[in-house]
């Protein structure tokens, strides 16, 4: 399967699970596709698993310093480190 394959299951909506399935395959074979890194990276993030999250999207990082990943990694630790002194945080 093609990463344009699996990024058009993602677009038609095809369960987060099956997405990440497809990915883990293309990453065995394509190992330096920051893309698809990314792309599973954000799957994670949206099933509540921020640290696999965030080491595909370090992982991107690596390959490819300019991916779309620095700006999720950015908003990551942005979502990870708030703090709001207006509500009890203990």
């Amino acid at each position: 399967m093609t990463l344009d394959e699996i990024k058009s299951s993602i677009q038609q909506g095809k369960d987060a699970e099956v997405c990440i399935r497809m990915l883990t395959e293309y990453i065995a074979v394509n190992p330096e596709s920051d893309e698809a890194y990314y792309l599973r990276g954000v799957r994670y993030w949206s099933l509540g698993r921020r640290s696999l999250a965030i080491n595909d999207y370090l992982a991107a990082i690596r390959i490819n310093p300019n991916s779309k990943a620095t700006m999720a990694m950015k908003t990551s630790y942005e979502i990870l480190n708030f703090y709001n002194k207006d509500i009890f945080n203990p």
